[in-house]
């Protein structure tokens, strides 16, 4: 069997799958596979997300509405890395991601891209946006 290595988010607010929903819907070429979720037996609270599985384009990620808060949440030090094909497709992204959330770098060209931007969405995950 081939090992799959995914990106696993954890959520700690029961929005695994309104933060899910709104990737699959930004991102091209993007579905959700399987989603699991918590009965009235619990732990979790009934119809939040056990284990989703779902597609970015492509790439498999995982994620679950976790049912014990954890003194952590999700750090930039771990961030998705975007290359975008447009000026268009950036500034696109840059707008939907930093809504609600933390602009870390302001789309601006630091030399190693024509654009290049860091952003932290709404639910709290990094995205770093570059266009070469």
């Amino acid at each position: 069997m081939k090992q799959q290595i995914s990106t696993f988010l954890t959520f700690q607010k029961n929005n695994a799958e309104e933060a899910m929903n709104f990737y699959v819907d930004l991102f091209y070429n993007s579905e959700i596979i399987e989603i699991q979720r918590y009965g009235k037996d619990g732990p979790g609270t009934k119809g939040t997300i056990i284990r989703a599985i779902f597609e970015l384009n492509g790439k498999q990620f995982m994620c679950s509405d976790s049912f014990i808060q954890h003194e952590w949440t999700f750090t930039p030090a771990v961030s998705n890395w975007v290359e975008c094909n447009s000026k268009e497709e950036i500034e696109h992204l840059f707008v939907r991601l930093s809504e609600n959330g933390v602009v870390k770098m302001p789309m601006d060209n630091y030399g190693f891209s024509k654009q290049f931007t860091f952003v932290e969405d709404r639910f709290g995950v990094s995205w770093q946006l570059n266009w070469s």
